[in-house]
């Protein structure tokens, strides 16, 4: 399905909900093809095409709202579908902050458009020699080198018309580390790119250093004892501190009237050394949000003061803030001034954080969880890898407490993330 395809197969389908009586439609066709070349435990294993295409519909009827997704883009079956969708729509409850966007446009082509083979043969083949060569206790038990290209067309009854054609690149590794009868617990590194042959495979969103990292796991000690201290978080480690600050300032945190900072544009909620914004241009990302708006740039913390809330446009209706589009994924940390050595030699006691495995905090940001992939640090030393060892603190307090940023970042494509040292933990 080319671009003129989907065009035409979303310029029917708005037709047909117009026709139907709807009072406001957003229909989305969509088309992913992805060709990848597979890993399984330290060999090639599969090379195949995948392709997919979905149409979206959402139908606003007296500003009752339903929505529905559909493979099968015939003619009876779209009729079906828009039928259905009129019925479940006058069955919903009745809410006046639904709508659907008007006057958008834009047409975004970005990354490589053609798939490489054997560019992607080349890189299994480069990921594979490396471990083999430089890290032999690896178990690869998953891996792929792959390319996507992700086609869209969305049409609303308001006028916005917005295509996308997204091509990327992505390798990602899963595995332990063996000795013996002894193993380390599982790790993993990934990300996207627009041209995979830039660099060395294993030069690629970390890879190399977390091979060689999940082989110094695989003995392990207990931390030593309850304390407070301090964590120097990698970027994997990061993103979970990202992920909670973006859902405190999204939809369901503000409507549900529970987010920390909703009160709190202008002022100061983490450390001057954090600086966040959007990279909506990122491998992989269109600069478009799920609800049909064009997302400019957005500046999320400026050293430390929250600059912005991002509600969608039904959060802004419902409660009354400014509209702040943002797409799917695409962020950075700024990066700071120490190196990542900086960072560890400061820390008198605590962890180099590889990741964190915890539930949902609580409403106040509270957490507790377990830290995997994690080294000991003591008196600015790494140390030996830790085993089940316990981190709990809170979210908040973690962004204000921040006592250093690094240099280094990470690029894993839709995130660029640097190592973050941060203070008052509690250990046990």
């Amino acid at each position: 399905m080319n671009e003129a395809s989907l065009q035409d197969t979303a310029q029917r389908a708005l037709a047909l909900m117009r026709a139907q009586g709807f009072d406001e439609a957003q229909v989305t066709v969509s088309r992913t093809r992805q060709d990848e070349l597979n890993i399984a435990h330290n060999e090639p294993s599969l090379l195949r095409s995948i392709e997919s295409q979905r149409l979206s519909l959402i139908g606003l009827v007296d500003a009752r709202k339903a929505s529905t997704e559909l493979t099968d883009l015939g003619e009876a079956a779209l009729r079906e579908a828009v039928a259905a969708l009129f019925s479940d729509a006058h069955g919903a409850p009745r809410d006046e902050a639904n709508a659907v966007s008007s006057g958008q446009q834009a047409r975004i082509v970005q990354g490589p458009q053609e798939s490489d083979p054997a560019l992607l043969a080349d890189k299994v083949r480069e990921l594979l020699a490396f471990r083999e060569r430089e890290t032999p206790k690896m178990m690869l038990e998953e891996g792929v080198a792959s390319h996507t290209l992700a086609t869209s067309h969305t049409l609303t009854s308001g006028g916005s018309e917005l295509s996308s054609s997204i091509g990327i690149h992505e390798m990602s590794v899963l595995g332990t580390a063996r000795d013996g009868r002894q193993s380390s617990s599982f790790n993993y590194a990934g990300g996207a790119c627009h041209d995979l042959a830039e660099r060395a495979a294993s030069e690629w969103f970390g890879i190399a250093e977390m091979l060689r990292d999940t082989e110094q796991q695989i003995h392990t000690r207990p931390v030593g004892g309850k304390f407070v201290g301090e964590v120097v978080l990698t970027p994997m480690a990061v993103d979970d501190l990202l992920a909670w600050l973006l859902g405190q300032i999204g939809d369901v945190q503000l409507i549900a009237g529970t987010s920390l900072y909703r009160d709190r544009v202008g002022q100061a909620i983490a450390s001057p050394m954090l600086s966040l914004r959007s990279r909506f241009d990122a491998p992989g990302v269109a600069a478009l949000s799920a609800d049909a708006f064009v997302t400019p740039p957005v500046e999320v913390l400026r050293e430390g003061v929250l600059m912005t809330l991002t509600p969608s446009l039904y959060g802004s209706r419902k409660t009354g803030l400014r509209h702040v589009p943002i797409a799917a994924a695409g962020w950075e940390i700024a990066a700071g001034e120490a190196s990542r050595s900086q960072l560890v030699s400061a820390v008198p006691r605590g962890a180099l954080v590889g990741r964190l495995s915890m539930g949902m905090p609580a409403s106040n940001g509270d957490f507790s969880g377990v830290i995997k992939n994690s080294f000991s640090i003591d008196g600015g030393v790494v140390g030996q890898a830790l085993s089940e060892t316990m981190i709990s603190g809170n979210m908040a307090q973690m962004l204000r407490d921040v006592a250093g940023v690094s240099r280094e970042r990470l690029d894993m494509g839709a995130l660029v993330l640097p190592w973050i040292r941060i203070s008052g933990l509690h250990f046990s």
